[in-house]
């Protein structure tokens, strides 16, 4: 006797069936605050005119603290123009869903923002204390570091466009410096006929070295490259298209060509800090009058005799030498370094905004991910958690 088998779907489950197709997510309207920088030697802004404009005509609303742009020769009137709001209210920037800013926020800005924001800015890791990410967390913001977003291609985009800024810089700044009639020595960056071409030092063949070699040559000066990485060293050959004299770091081979340099660039990087390269005694072997400028600053800087200064006061003498060890080179030309990084924004947030929010914006990219170091006011970035000893997330289990 055979027994009847019963099926677990119903005679209306196993009949064909409607297909259902996917509906189109919802447009968000994103409402972005962009208050005043107020450290001292921060010009830059983190949205142009013109980036306003694409985001106004998408439909998201944009509130700009009054003379956020001065510093970068953006007038209140152009933002006004581009349909941004105009606040005399600091709070009024910090109280929107998404906050854009350039430096980190002070203790006193993270207490203006709102709970469960969106902070875009720049993390710059060692200057930060627990106490920070103990505010961040306390609010419940979700925290994204432009200077740890990386693209599909591995590259940090942001930090990559302000190092090139920063390397043609170095070049511009040291030939201000030997034609001043106050610090100089009266040379020209250059190759004149009949006079002997201006010898660079370049210490670091990355993406400051590169910038800054390429400058150097296109004004005729002679250029040498230091670097530990024979990738880095053929790859700057090859970019260049001009066959450089080239080495690794052996301290006898560089401290030979400090001391026939006019200028040397310090553009080397480290894990934690920059490695120091250049000893004190090296630098009191230069030529008397000639120019470091130590584009390493920002981690500690790569010759010894480095000393922070500021755009106000950028140099100093030390053996003879003229040192320039400002931090944060690119906010000299803040205008440029503005369009750099609001290029960068602008893409992100219009997709923001066509995936419905950040929410679901963030689901899907993965630059944005790698981005993020707090979600909800939960430390998702390892690198923040081993620096600091503080537990952290993985990202991937929260926003599934």
């Amino acid at each position: 006797m055979s027994k009847k088998t019963s099926s677990p779907f119903s005679k209306e489950q196993l009949m064909p069936q409607e297909e259902m197709l996917e509906v189109a997510r919802e447009k968000g309207e994103l409402f972005i605050g962009i208050p005043k920088e107020y450290y001292a030697q921060e010009k830059r802004v983190s949205l142009t005119p013109d980036a306003v404009s694409a985001l106004t005509t998408h439909g998201h609303r944009v509130v700009i603290e009054t003379g956020a742009g001065d510093g970068s020769n953006f007038s209140d009137v152009d933002y006004s123009e581009a349909g941004a709001k105009i606040s005399y209210d600091v709070k009024e920037a910090f109280a929107c869903e998404i906050v854009l800013k350039v430096e980190p926020p002070s203790h006193k800005e993270i207490e203006m923002m709102h709970p469960q924001s969106v902070l875009f800015s720049a993390l710059q890791l060692k200057t930060q204390s627990k106490k920070y990410f103990e505010l961040l967390a306390k609010k419940r913001i979700t925290a994204v570091a432009f200077d740890f977003i990386r693209d599909s291609a591995g590259a940090y985009p942001v930090v990559k466009s302000l190092s090139e800024i920063a390397g043609v810089a170095s070049i511009l700044i040291a030939s201000e410096i030997m034609s001043s009639d106050k610090t100089g020595n009266g040379l020209l960056m250059g190759n004149i006929g009949g006079v002997p071409p201006t010898d660079v030092v370049i210490i670091g063949a990355g993406t400051v070295g590169e910038f800054a070699a390429r400058s150097a040559i296109g004004l005729g000066a002679r250029v040498k490259v230091f670097d530990n990485s024979l990738s880095k060293l053929r790859h700057i050959q090859h970019s260049l298209g001009s066959l450089i004299y080239t080495s690794t770091i052996q301290p006898k081979t560089l401290q030979k060509a400090l001391m026939r340099c006019d200028v040397a660039i310090g553009a080397i990087r480290g894990k934690t800090r920059s490695p120091i390269i250049v000893t004190e005694q090296m630098v009191e072997n230069m030529k008397d009058g000639a120019v470091i400028v130590d584009v390493s600053i920002d981690r500690g800087g790569c010759f010894e005799t480095s000393e922070v200064t500021s755009h106000k006061s950028p140099t100093f003498e030390k053996h003879g030498i003229i040192h320039y060890c400002v931090p944060n080179i690119p906010s000299k030309y803040a205008r440029t370094a503005s369009v750099s990084i609001s290029n960068i924004f602008t893409p992100y947030l219009l997709n923001i905004g066509e995936e419905g929010g950040f929410e679901n914006a963030v689901r899907f990219d993965r630059s944005l991910q790698k981005g993020m170091y707090f979600y909800h006011g939960i430390l998702t970035n390892k690198s923040v958690a081993d620096w600091f000893g503080l537990p952290f997330r993985d990202i991937n289990l929260l926003i599934l």
